[in-house]
């Protein structure tokens, strides 16, 4: 970077200017979010002070506990969205239902889907947590958004991207000319451009995997794993450092930077029903379709990610994300050995 200071109104604003026939809806609605990330941060890094750790005493839809912190995020994101008119509707992690826009203000051609707090089973401990966004066209002609409007494949996103909130916080988007990540000046309260053009390395350093979890795993994926290990006879390699934070935000943001996978495959704890764990809607499809921007691919271990239709809003999916060769090697395993 050259010393000058973009922000991210500047950099939306400048991305804007390239497509003549942007009303600015969209614009003004990606800046919706970036603020919604400044009010989560603030109450992220001020969370024991205010007495905001802890569990909030309900159950979200996913049958998890939710966080105090999970409660504050998942609220403002809805409340700085919903009165806007730039959105059809919106669909939470949290959240049983669709969102849909209140009674009697007007709704957009866009729909948002989201995951408020990424990573939630870290906030007591002090680690690393995130909330990850994606936003699609409305499929439905007017009215009331719909599930129907939620029910899209990645493929189709226009935006997606993830804040974290770590030892400084970053919001990193891509709506699809190129991934670009910005970092929250607190001084000044401003996301200014930190990292342009994000690009996954081509040598990649870590595979980042809950090998706590391995028992349940596949034939196919635990030779994967020793592949990554470096401990397959038949095709030797140099060995990954395994680096797993469980947060799937932070996580990916590293792997996004040094190069790498993330992978959480199917569980085959009860044989006859594997289980995926993680939200295609919310976490799976915009993480892949800015894996994709980034030079990168991700799969459930047999298709790409963002082929994907969604068959419910709380639809999960084994998830292998990062450098492309890693990904497709993972499904070259699986479909030789299950």
């Amino acid at each position: 970077m050259n010393g000058e200071i973009i922000t991210i109104e500047r950099h939306i604003l400048e991305q804007q200017r390239a497509h003549p026939e942007a009303t600015g809806v969209f614009t003004n609605l990606l800046y919706d979010i970036a603020l919604a990330a400044k009010i989560i941060a603030r109450e992220v890094s001020r969370a024991g002070l205010v007495q905001i750790l802890g569990r909030a005493g309900t159950v979200n839809v996913q049958g998890e506990a939710q966080m105090k912190l999970d409660v504050f995020a998942n609220q403002t994101i809805i409340r700085m969205n919903s009165y806007t008119g730039r959105l059809a509707v919106m669909a939470s992690e949290e959240e049983p239902h669709i969102i849909p826009i209140p009674e009697g203000y007007p709704t957009g051609r866009y729909v948002l889907v989201f995951d408020p707090l990424d990573g939630s089973s870290n906030i007591d401990v002090n680690a690393s947590i995130g909330t990850i966004f994606g936003i699609y066209r409305r499929k439905t002609s007017g009215g009331p958004g719909t599930v129907e409007d939620c029910l899209q494949p990645g493929r189709d996103l226009v935006a997606a991207g993830y804040v974290i909130y770590g030892s400084s916080t970053m919001l990193v988007y891509t709506t699809g000319s190129g991934v670009h990540g910005f970092t929250l000046d607190p001084s000044v309260g401003e996301f200014l451009l930190s990292h342009p053009n994000i690009r996954i390395p081509t040598e990649p350093k870590y595979y980042s995997a809950n090998q706590g979890n391995e028992r349940y795993w596949s034939e196919g994926v635990r030779r994967y794993t020793r592949w990554l290990q470096g401990l397959d006879e038949e095709d030797p390699r140099k060995p990954l450092s395994a680096r797993y934070i469980g947060s799937l935000v932070a996580d990916f943001h590293r792997n996004l930077l040094e190069g790498g996978i993330f992978y959480y495959p199917l569980d085959y704890k009860d044989p006859g029903k594997p289980k995926g764990k993680l939200r295609l809607l919310y976490e799976a499809a915009p993480l892949a379709f800015i894996a994709h921007h980034a030079g990168g691919y991700a799969s459930d271990g047999r298709r790409p990610i963002l082929e994907i239709v969604p068959e419910s809003l709380h639809q999960r999916t084994a998830l292998f994300i990062g450098n492309r060769d890693l990904v497709e090697k993972a499904e070259e395993f699986i479909a030789r050995y299950g």
